[in-house]
């Protein structure tokens, strides 16, 4: 803080100005995602938003955007997006935590969007997925079980025997700690 003095009229007035770091905005929108993961929890305990879960809280100070992921256990609606959309956009004005002009968007991470809880792991088992590994390379599969350890995929092999081939599904499992991402493969049969 500098200490300068400004004359105003015939008196001379003690100025403060204050720098104001970077790292205290990042603080105050980290406190702003704290508290909109706390209204989230609340609203989750009401009877139409039981299964819902946070995947991600995102806010972007540049543009002022905040956007919120969630999914559910079962199936996450339009409506319910919207009304929990509504429900935050009160709070966030009534408490001005995001000055007069933002953007929130509160929908479902989206197909193309890495799973990154082992409840989107499970609510995907059955589904063809795309898993990268942490040291090289990847993996492709359908999701069979989600377990303490990791995950099962099922994929379909080429076993070569003498001069012929045979294919054969093999289940794969795979540690948590070497998965670097998994994506859910679109499939159009």
């Amino acid at each position: 803080m500098k200490l300068g003095k400004i004359k105003r009229g015939t008196d001379n007035v003690p100025l403060f100005i204050f720098r104001i770091s970077r790292s205290c905005f990042k603080n105050s929108y980290i406190i702003v995602e704290e508290r909109i993961e706390q209204l989230l929890l609340e609203k989750f305990e009401g009877v139409d938003f039981q299964d819902l879960f946070i995947v991600e809280i995102k806010f972007n100070p540049t543009n002022k955007k905040l956007e919120i992921f969630l999914d559910s256990d079962s199936n996450l609606t339009v409506g319910q997006t919207a009304r929990i959309n509504r429900y935050l956009q009160n709070h966030i004005d009534e408490n001005n935590w995001l000055g007069e002009k933002y953007m929130l968007d509160v929908s479902s991470p989206g197909i193309g969007r890495p799973l990154l809880l082992r409840r989107q792991y499970v609510k995907n088992i059955g589904r063809k997925v795309k898993v990268s590994f942490k040291e090289h390379g990847s993996d492709e599969g359908t999701l069979k079980s989600v377990n303490d350890n990791g995950i099962v995929i099922e994929k379909q092999v080429i076993i070569k025997e003498k001069k012929k081939k045979r294919k054969e599904m093999v289940e794969v499992p795979i540690a948590w700690d070497s998965i670097s991402k998994t994506k859910v493969k679109i499939s159009f049969n």
